[in-house]
């Protein structure tokens, strides 16, 4: 059974809305705001940063909301391809979700940023470049080996449905006889054919009419199993084409086979190596896949982190003073916290909301909406409805 899905609710409010400088008082009002019933608060702490001109904010804004989407689609294509190496058993792979050696929601809940992969000193633009290309990275290094992997994996199913399908695709190699063929023959010729067992009378009735030339009573039932027989037929071989195809008429398919000496043992040989390999490479793309969570979440955290700054700085100015949090919840849930959020925090919208005369909110200016959803300020997650705060929502 596959776990509860955890929605995870990032957000960023202004300290001056709960009259205090102390980020930890903040985080207690916000756990009022959103109590234990609907979702968990936790401090989702982003250092400060060196900030640029107004304009290189507003571009790495929208660079981040970029890069988000990105980071989303590595971190669901890494999930799948856990998935895919346990074979569709998400409790397996969920077991390898580990990011720095914790359990993902264990990470998440304990964020702090890693100041000595990504020093805070340095400018926005350029620890956005340095997350980008070590996504990128990732991605590469999946994408790689899972196309080793997926031909490996080809190329062991290939070889044993040779060795376990029906005697139309299985490989003859251990099943004939050489004796039963007429080998080193100038005019003669032995055909293999798989006829369905169906189809039996028939082919004992008619296989010598078929084509010309076809050596009379010389039919031999070489084996059989639940779907075909196998039959060997000599013919004299200016005719052997012609007999083929009058045996793929009657829906009897003429097998391909020459006998080499010590066949079978290469055969065996071929499989058990392809299978050592395809083990091998196995446990070379369950390594990576695990180290690619790990990077490519760490990454989306972090990216998450210098979104919410710049954000942070474009809706409330200087100097910097807000709260970070992160809300645990669940998709049943978030609805319920976004509409306590919004009770508490809506009038930071200013006229992006109309209020009543207890100050309360009764409805949004659409078009203001739709200006500040165009300018990539304050998307909700899911889709572009503006919020009076800084907010996002997403998925592990």
């Amino acid at each position: 059974m596959a776990p509860t899905p955890t929605k995870y609710v990032l957000l960023s409010l202004p300290l001056s809305t709960f009259d205090t400088d102390d980020k930890q008082e903040a985080l207690d009002s916000l756990k009022a705001t959103v109590t234990s019933d609907n979702g968990t608060v936790l401090p989702y702490p982003v250092p400060s940063f060196k900030i640029g001109t107004l304009d290189a904010l507003v571009q790495q804004a929208d660079d981040l909301a970029k890069l988000d989407t990105a980071c989303e689609g590595v971190v669901n294509k890494v999930g799948d391809a856990l998935r895919t190496l346990y074979e569709g058993n998400d409790e397996k792979a969920t077991e390898q979700k580990m990011v720095n050696d914790k359990p993902t929601d264990q990470y998440l809940r304990t964020f702090s940023w890693n100041k000595v992969r990504y020093r805070a000193d340095r400018p926005v633009g350029e620890l956005v470049d340095i997350l980008q290309k070590e996504l990128a990275t990732t991605d590469n290094d999946i994408k790689g080996k899972f196309n080793q992997y997926n031909q490996v994996k080809a190329n062991l199913a290939s070889l044993q449905r040779k060795q376990t399908g029906n005697l139309a695709t299985k490989s003859l190699t251990p099943i004939v006889n050489p004796s039963l063929l007429v080998q080193d023959s100038e005019y003669l010729e032995t055909h293999l054919v798989a006829v369905p067992t169906n189809l039996k009378k028939e082919y004992l009735k008619s296989y010598e009419t078929i084509a010309p030339m076809v050596v009379p009573r010389s039919s031999i039932q070489v084996a059989q199993d639940d779907e075909f027989i196998l039959f060997a037929v000599t013919t004299f071989k200016k005719h052997s084409a012609e007999f083929q195809q009058k045996c793929r008429e009657q829906k009897w398919t003429p097998r391909q086979y020459k006998y080499v000496e010590g066949g079978r043992e290469e055969e065996q040989k071929e499989l058990d190596r392809v299978a050592r390999e395809e083990k091998k490479i196995w446990g070379e793309a369950l390594r990576i896949t695990r180290t690619g969570w790990s990077e490519s979440v760490m990454v989306w955290a972090h990216i998450m982190a210098l979104r919410v700054f710049v954000e942070s700085v474009l809706r409330y100015g200087l100097p910097l003073k807000f709260v970070s949090a992160l809300v645990l919840t669940n998709p049943k849930l978030v609805k319920k916290v976004k509409a306590a959020l919004d009770s508490s925090y809506s009038y930071l919208g200013g006229n992006a909301f109309g209020r009543d005369k207890r100050g309360r909110i009764t409805k949004d200016d659409a078009a203001l909406t739709s200006e500040m959803a165009a300018a990539g300020l304050g998307h909700a997650g899911d889709g572009n409805e503006y919020t009076a705060y800084v907010y996002y929502e997403f998925e592990l």
